[in-house]
């Protein structure tokens, strides 16, 4: 489903390039759980950004879906995560004005398809049935989580990027979210790659990627 080859990112800060990721190549099995874990600085995020389409490598190339995503035109990327790629933030990242209801069905509506049913059938998936009027603000943390995690899935997409999920929640909470996460992996085939810090979350994926000071430590299966 995903695949780097000798990725480098390098930026510039202070008129120095300062690199931030060093020739990684990585292999990501269609339906697999991958974390991909390391300290803070270590380069995960931007890598999850590159293997995203979100971001260009200095050097390197990416595919996603057998897509190469280098030869795609930004308009053409965004084209392909809006079909095939599902996102959930540390930050949630739901539309305030709308309902729980309502931000999950926006990723359905913008592909004209059916979106109410679909968004109760989540509402309920995740645990917040009878919820789906309340605002984002009428919401807890681990509700909007479970909220942005709803959306995310609502288009059934081929990949889904996590970045930091649990960062804002409490240990119970964040743990109960990874679950849905990993439920919803198992029930509909979607590749996960999960970004954290946390050994305990990533110990929840089938395998762990490590990484530190932007190269790649470690590719093993998850004990």
């Amino acid at each position: 489903m995903l695949r780097c080859e000798s990725l480098s990112r390098t930026f510039l800060s202070g008129g120095h390039e300062l690199p931030v990721l060093k020739s990684i190549t990585l292999d990501v099995p269609d339906g697999s759980f991958v974390a991909i874990l390391g300290p803070s600085g270590s380069g995960k995020s931007t890598l999850l950004g590159l293997l995203a389409g979100l971001d260009r490598p200095t050097t390197g190339r990416v595919w996603l879906d057998g897509v190469e995503l280098g030869s795609l035109s930004e308009d053409e990327r965004a084209r392909l995560r809006g079909e095939k790629v599902g996102f959930v933030f540390q930050s949630f990242q739901l539309i305030p004005t709308l309902t729980a209801r309502e931000n999950i069905q926006v990723p359905l509506e913008l592909r004209g398809l059916e979106a109410q049913a679909r968004a109760d059938e989540l509402l309920g998936r995740v645990g917040l049935t009878g919820r789906g009027h309340h605002y984002p603000a009428q919401l807890s943390g681990g509700e909007q989580q479970r909220v942005a995690l709803a959306r995310a899935f609502s288009h059934r997409p081929r990949v889904l990027f996590a970045d930091e999920p649990t960062g804002n929640l409490d240990a119970a909470t964040g743990a109960r979210v990874i679950e849905l996460m990993s439920e919803l992996n198992r029930e509909v085939g979607t590749t996960l790659v999960l970004v954290t810090h946390d050994q305990s979350l990533a110990g929840r994926a089938g395998r762990i990627v490590r990484l530190h000071d932007g190269a790649l430590l470690s590719d093993t299966a998850a004990a």
